[in-house]
């Protein structure tokens, strides 16, 4: 082991959002002594493979679809060329460059030292770091938080399953696929399903059952599988895959083999490209938390309470690494309090992120927005004579030139409890449910009932009027 180099008070494994937010908070507002490591890009998933490019990635699909639906509003659109991927590829890498930059920037001003190399941890103080260079420094810290995040998954059991890409891969693809098959039900292989349709790409989505994104509301997971169905995707339900294979004399092409619905007895399609979007796995392999005696659950997830400790005493862990809720800003508020608990005095000793109700968005097409429980989540909480459940279903003005095959749906759910009728549950699904939510989560974080939202002025004309009528 190399000779100890550096000591910090705080040492912070991983430069995702997670892990910057509690090394900039630790010594930007605390003067903590902090060092960050990061083995490759500042900003985690989220910014360079995850929320942020996938978002301009949306957008770019949202144009293709106003262009689409211009028409109806009396424009004569054309385009000149087809969509330039590579193009927009290129200015999407160079967004992503530029907020690098900027989180590194951030660190220096916060005076967080930022160390560029992979950390094995050698003990529950020590943390040995293999630099670019190859060479080795040993930082003793008096407290490690571990915020590595998380890696996509590919099958390990379906032979030529290495010929695919999973959502890392995206974002590398250098031109347009002409024809592609997703794998998975979460919302990563859904808002991708999604994205490379409206971009043109002739797309099959493979799901396990007969509707995807199961984790949310029944109303949800009929509603937009349907609308996928209805723009033209290829849903594939009760499917499995078995082997993918090279096609000869097809550079890139892939011959997949799998069964679903309509062949149960199997069939293959040719696409080029096989995406991969089955689930996470924490970034814990090569950590040396055996080191420390840093325990995990079966799927080598770290467990933390909810103070973010582990089971060893100045070991702390949050984010996806952990796998509660594997969303940015949870990660980024949960760094906070965890930094403030750890160095902001006695005033912040019992400081820790609420877990419950976070507001969640899935950029599909259409979006789906949802906060707190479930209908079924809930009738299993409450029992159904306490629950009253508010339904609407409705086709936005946006649509009121087009003609019905071309109208897209909307649709939201209100879960109450109790005499008061407090909701539990908000479920919804539309143009614009992503900034919608937003407010409405504020408002549901707050305890609102169905009282509150009856006596708020509707704004009209809007869709998120709908969500203070109900009856």
């Amino acid at each position: 082991m190399a000779p100890i180099s550096k000591e910090c008070d705080y040492l912070v494994i991983g430069g995702g959002s997670g892990g910057l937010a509690s090394a900039r908070r630790a010594s930007g507002m605390y003067g903590a002594k902090t060092i960050a490591i990061e083995s490759k890009r500042l900003g985690g998933t989220c910014v360079n493979v995850g929320c942020v490019p996938k978002k301009i990635t949306w957008n770019a699909a949202s144009i293709a679809e106003t262009i689409h639906e211009a028409k109806a509003y009396g424009f004569s659109v054309e385009t000149t060329a087809p969509f330039d991927w590579t193009t927009f590829k290129h200015k999407r890498d160079a967004y992503v460059k530029r907020l690098n930059g900027i989180y590194e920037k951030n660190l220096n001003n916060d005076k967080v030292e930022y160390i560029h190399g992979r950390a094995h941890i050698v003990s529950k103080n020590e943390v040995e770091v293999v630099l670019d260079d190859g060479s080795k420094e040993t930082i003793k810290a008096k407290k490690i938080l571990i915020a590595t995040g998380g890696h996509p998954n590919i099958p390990k059991d379906i032979p030529g399953a290495d010929m695919g890409i999973s959502s890392d891969g995206f974002f590398d693809l250098e031109t347009q696929p002409k024809k592609v098959a997703l794998i998975g039900a979460g919302y990563i292989a859904v808002e991708m399903a999604g994205m490379f349709h409206a971009l043109g790409t002739e797309t099959h989505l493979f799901i396990r059952h007969d509707t995807f994104l199961r984790n949310f509301d029944p109303m949800i997971q009929e509603k937009v599988t349907a609308e996928y169905e209805r723009q033209g995707i290829h849903v594939h339900k009760k499917s499995a895959q078995s082997k993918a294979e090279k096609i000869e004399g097809k550079d890139g092409w892939v011959k997949l083999h799998y069964t679903d619905s309509e062949h149960p007895e199997g069939t293959t399609i040719d696409v080029d490209c096989l995406f991969w979007g089955i689930g996470r796995s924490p970034e814990v392999e090569d950590l040396g938390l055996d080191k420390a005696g840093v325990k995990q659950n079966e799927r080598g997830q770290i467990i933390a309470d909810k103070y973010q400790n582990t089971n060893i005493e100045n070991i702390y862990a949050l984010g996806d690494v952990c796998g509660n809720v594997e969303l940015t800003p949870v990660a980024i508020a949960a760094g906070r309090r965890l930094s403030d608990r750890l160095f902001g005095g006695p005033q912040f000793a019992q400081s820790k992120l609420d877990y419950t109700n976070i507001p969640s968005v899935v950029f599909a097409h259409p979006e789906v927005g949802s906060i707190g429980l479930t209908e079924p989540e809930a009738r299993k909480k409450y029992g159904d004579e306490n629950l009253k459940i508010y339904n609407t279903s409705f086709t936005a003005m946006y649509y009121a030139m087009m003609e019905p095959e071309d109208k897209g749906p909307t649709a939201y759910k209100l879960i109450c409890v109790g005499p008061e009728e407090k909701v539990v549950g908000l479920h919804i699904l539309g143009l614009g449910s992503g900034e919608m939510l937003q407010g409405f989560g504020v408002a549901i974080k707050m305890g609102a009932t169905k009282k509150d939202f009856d006596s708020c002025v509707a704004i009209h004309p809007t869709s998120a009027e709908e969500l203070v009528t109900l009856k």
